[in-house]
């Protein structure tokens, strides 16, 4: 009895000769890797590219694809299209352009907040010790002229004048720091600043006539005065620019930065997973990168609301470095979110315990 004829196809489909391809990439790659095959599948790949070349028939057909199912299966998570897109010699460019263009940002803005954080601390100590200075000078001294002041009403007789002279000195030397520290302050925060001196900075000598004390003088309450009148000036020019830093810089670190280190965060997730991913010719390219940039923006925003983040013992995690950690591992973030709903949905559920009987 004659054996049937296999049945060939006329016009056979694109994905038989797709499906080829991916065979024998995988088995390159298996061949490569001293990884053993079985014969069978191994043959069914050969006769598939042999038939390729004439005609395609219903066994080799079916034979290929069990191949490729079977290698498929063997090589996970290598797979044909991580293997194609390792042969296309994948770069990270993408990756460094998002990178380098937060980095524009993020540093900039970071070391401002940080000059003006600190600028900012030290005007307000200066400005603390200085007023304790005035305070006790104007206890001292009085605003009379040493001539006509009275021992009765300003007890000056055990205070020598070195030490009042001294005292004077360091007034003067806070006024100066803080109007040196203001006028820095000036150039990082965006708005007039309107400097109380703009007559003098140009010239050395009234410079130096209105921020030191004039050596020689015996009117100790009277150099006092005029110290205490430009340290009025100075100490409104630096409260009110450290006042308007506070603002500015607050919300940039609130509302801005960690948006920013979220997205950074994601960046550099990014960037170790295709490093990873290259080194065991498992990557491919995933249209899920975009929507995680988005996600990661979405938790550095939240991450903005809140403050210092507790994790036992005593530690936390300040909030843009909360915000990068966010960036980094959308999914334990989220995960966070979705446990703490949980809690608030049990704490607001009513109880459903019957009532019992006899009580109300």
């Amino acid at each position: 009895m004659a054996q049937p004829q296999p049945r060939t196809f006329e016009n056979p489909p694109a994905y038989f000769g797709e499906a080829l391809e991916d065979a024998e990439l995988l088995l390159k790659y298996a061949s490569e890797m001293g990884i053993a095959i079985e014969d069978d599948v191994r043959n069914h790949i050969l006769e598939a590219r042999i038939a390729s070349g004439t005609e395609w028939d219903e066994e080799t057909a079916a034979n290929l694809l069990s191949a490729l199912g079977k290698l498929a299966a063997k090589l996970k998570p290598v797979t044909a299209a991580s293997l194609k897109a390792y042969s296309d010699r994948p770069t990270v460019r993408k990756y460094w352009i998002v990178s380098i263009c937060l980095a524009a940002f993020i540093v900039p803005i970071s070391v401002a907040s940080f000059v003006t954080s600190a600028v900012s601390g030290t005007i307000k100590t200066d400005i603390a010790a200085a007023n304790e200075l005035a305070v006790k000078l104007r206890g001292q001294l009085g605003p009379a002229p040493p001539e006509v002041r009275s021992g009765v009403t300003f007890n000056t007789d055990a205070i020598s004048d070195a030490t009042l002279i001294t005292e004077l000195q360091q007034f003067a030397s806070d006024i100066r720091e803080i109007d040196a520290e203001a006028r820095q302050l000036r150039v990082l925060v965006p708005g007039p600043g309107m400097d109380p001196f703009p007559g003098i900075r140009s010239d050395i000598k009234k410079t130096h006539d209105k921020f030191q004390l004039i050596a020689g003088t015996t009117d100790l309450a009277g150099g006092a005065s005029k110290l205490t009148n430009v340290y009025q000036d100075a100490r409104y020019f630096g409260q009110s620019l450290v006042d308007d830093a506070g603002v500015f810089y607050g919300a940039i670190t609130t509302c801005i930065l960690p948006v920013l280190y979220a997205l950074l965060g994601t960046c550099a997730y990014l960037l170790r997973n295709f490093e990873q991913r290259i080194s065991t010719r498992t990557y491919t390219p995933s249209a899920a990168d975009a929507p995680r940039f988005l996600i990661a923006g979405i938790g550095g925003a939240v991450v903005g609301l809140f403050n210092n983040f507790a994790i036992g013992q005593g530690a936390s995690i300040p909030p843009l470095a909360l915000a990068f950690l966010v960036g980094y591992a959308v999914d334990v973030f989220f995960a966070f979110l979705e446990t703490l709903s949980q809690k608030f949905t049990k704490s607001s559920a009513p109880s459903s315990a019957p009532p019992v009987a006899g009580k109300p």
